[in-house]
């Protein structure tokens, strides 16, 4: 039987009880984790272990390390790492290589504690105006530096044994207010989007998972990306995007309807996954209940994307930080 059609997150630093019997029962496809979750690198492989064993296999876990203000694994235990784009702007010709060092690097923090996803690289294209929640998470403000950086990312995750999620598909930069509280909306034209917008996510289209936008775009329809059949099927076939899509969460507060309302009208849209993050076990049932198994499509991408999936490729992980303190100036 196919697993389920969603990934949910859990309440705190150990598995409950009543979290291990349902984990057993839904069987989500994966699992991710949050600041909530996060002690210490023993208790961290414990849950990581925990979560497996509930659904009896190496199910994927995810986690959004990006560094900055979104990283969930932090100091004493982890390193601190700049906002993606201070960073690049700080490294200036040697940006790639410091991107690549910065994300081989928290590859190998993840990995050792069981986490084997990352949700990086951001292929959004920041503008002037992009809301401060997303501005220095992006990689730059033109297409070819966006599409260069998150290339580098991928490399030094995959090489860390830790697969990428490219976001947020299929483009967040326009948006001026926080979609965590209020829906964006970006009323410009369809060719501008094209060539800016959507450009990086169609040279980046070979990467094995991706997470939608909750955004909408008045000329592709009137509902947020995550929810819009039309604009699933022009991530599909416009962009060429191929691989796994999950939803961005679905409890953020851009989406209306209840919690399983959003994720039947986000698998019916065309997405494959649901993320539900927050852990709470009533709603997280709710997702359950509506969203069902995956569909063979969404299966067989699954698939692909696990199949990235190795033995980090071995390596000096103190000469690489000593290089990377060096970049950074540090």
């Amino acid at each position: 039987m196919p697993d389920g059609a969603y990934i949910f997150g859990c309440e705190g630093t150990k598995l409950s009880a009543p979290e291990k019997a349902f984990f057993a029962t839904s069987q989500p496809w994966g699992f991710i984790l949050f600041a909530r979750n996060v002690e210490t690198p023993d208790q961290l492989r414990g849950l990581t272990n925990s979560l497996r064993n509930a659904v009896g296999r190496n199910a994927p876990i995810l986690i959004d390390q990006e560094g900055g203000r979104v990283q969930r694994m932090r100091a004493p235990h982890w390193r601190e790492y700049l906002p993606a784009l201070d960073q690049i702007e700080q490294t200036g010709a040697k940006s790639l290589r410091a991107t690549f060092l910065r994300n081989r690097l928290i590859a190998a923090e993840l990995h050792d504690v069981g986490i084997d996803v990352n949700c990086a690289p951001l292929a959004d294209v920041v503008r002037p105006d992009s809301h401060p929640v997303l501005r220095n998470r992006c990689y730059g403000g033109d297409v070819a530096s966006v599409v260069a950086h998150c290339m580098e990312t991928e490399r030094g995750l995959l090489q860390g044994g830790v697969l990428p999620v490219l976001k947020h598909i299929p483009g967040y930069g326009r948006a001026v207010v926080d979609g965590h509280k209020d829906l964006p909306r970006v009323d410009v034209s369809r060719e501008e989007l094209n060539t800016i917008d959507f450009a990086p996510f169609k040279m980046l289209g070979h990467m094995a998972m991706g997470m939608t936008a909750h955004i909408v775009f008045p000329c592709i329809d009137d509902l947020p990306a995550t929810t819009s059949p039309k604009a699933m099927a022009m991530i599909r076939d416009e962009i060429g995007f191929g691989g796994l899509i999950m939803t961005d969460d679905i409890s953020m507060e851009a989406l209306s309807g209840s919690v399983a309302e959003r994720a039947q009208a986000s698998l019916a849209a065309g997405c494959d996954l649901v993320l539900h993050c927050n852990g709470n076990l009533d709603e997280m049932a709710g997702v359950s209940d509506i969203s069902g198994s995956m569909t063979q499509d969404a299966v067989q991408r699954g698939d692909r994307a696990l199949a990235q999936r190795q033995t980090p490729t071995p390596v000096d992980i103190s000469a690489l930080e000593r290089e990377f303190q060096t970049l950074i100036g540090g």
